[in-house]
């Protein structure tokens, strides 16, 4: 069962695709977008996060916008430097998909998450959640 509207954003702590450490518990007193897609380089979802990268300016000023796989930070580098993406890409490599079980997104017999998007509201509550299934 994935995380719900209401409930108290699940904290973890990862490294992006640089290496640097990004707490989401660090991130209060500004909302947060929190994308789970599949795999770097795939067509779904470097549609999806270049579709991010092209629409950011609608965000507001204060929204912190963090793409988050199960690929390794080296992947997810290349990725964000080929896509030209101006956002982090958080690497829930190891262990491996511990933030996506958290949320309730991971698929173990796929050793990845689902397709997923929860924004976290400055006081770290989830305002809004979207789950949808591989390949939607």
């Amino acid at each position: 069962m994935s995380v719900t509207v209401g409930q108290m954003a699940p904290d973890f702590t990862v490294v992006n695709q640089r290496g640097e450490n990004v707490t989401l518990s660090e991130l209060r007193g500004r909302k947060v977008v929190l994308v789970f897609f599949p795999f770097a380089f795939s067509g779904l979802c470097t549609g999806e996060m270049c579709d991010l990268r092209d629409r950011r300016g609608e965000f507001d000023d204060d929204t912190v916008l963090l793409g988050i796989s199960a690929d390794p930070k080296h992947a997810l580098r290349v990725f964000a430097e080929q896509e030209g993406l101006g956002f982090d890409l958080l690497s829930d490599f190891w262990p491996h998909g511990e933030v996506a079980q958290a949320y309730g997104v991971f698929l173990p017999e796929r050793g990845m998450a689902t397709r997923a998007t929860f924004i976290i509201d400055r006081e770290g509550v989830v305002a809004w959640a979207v789950v949808n299934g591989p390949g939607e």
